[in-house]
């Protein structure tokens, strides 16, 4: 398993749709288990393919907390079946986007069919922190980050930051891992 650098905003490569998966193989779980390995040393609770250059619909999760053993769901080729009507606003931040928060409204639920790493179809109903975490995972494979989601004021705003932190450390900005 290796660490793979992250990719930070604002890149091309994050506004690209990732492709479908044919068959969750080898390769496919190596990918996994590296967006695993990347996501825990970053730190984060979630990570997608694209940030890390591959253009393919795969991504992890992992809420557990510190001190708690890691509970990692691997998804290829997700697609929300359904989403609640109730929204709900959380903080989010993205490790393409290092030190940049802002609230977000999402549904609060919804119901996703993805594939496992055993090449299985499978359908999770999800509610709350996980519901959000999905969400934003998802938008990744679709080329949008959490800041698609809010005024262009606002997201212009962090763009900038970003941009002037990279100028700041003469282009060296880095993933944080």
């Amino acid at each position: 398993m290796a660490k793979l650098p992250i990719i930070i905003a604002p890149d091309p490569r994050l506004k690209i749709t990732a492709e479908p998966v044919d068959e969750v193989d080898d390769g496919i779980r190596k990918l996994m288990d590296d967006l695993l390995d990347t996501m825990y040393a970053a730190p984060g609770i979630g990570l997608s393919a694209p940030q890390v250059g591959v253009a393919k619909r795969v991504l992890v999760i992992d809420l557990a907390r510190e001190g708690s053993p890691p509970t990692p769901l691997r998804v290829v080729n997700p697609e929300l079946v359904w989403i609640s009507n109730e929204l709900k606003s959380n903080e989010e931040g993205c490790l393409s986007l290092p030190s940049q928060f802002a609230e977000i409204k999402r549904p609060e639920s919804a119901s996703v069919r993805y594939i496992d790493p055993d090449n299985v179809t499978r359908k999770i109903e999800v509610s709350g922190a996980l519901s959000a975490c999905l969400q934003h995972e998802m938008d990744h494979l679709d080329g949008r980050l959490f800041v698609d989601h809010l005024s262009r004021l606002k997201r212009d705003m962090i763009l900038r930051r970003l941009s002037k932190m990279r100028r700041a450390d003469g282009n060296a900005i880095q993933s944080p891992i």
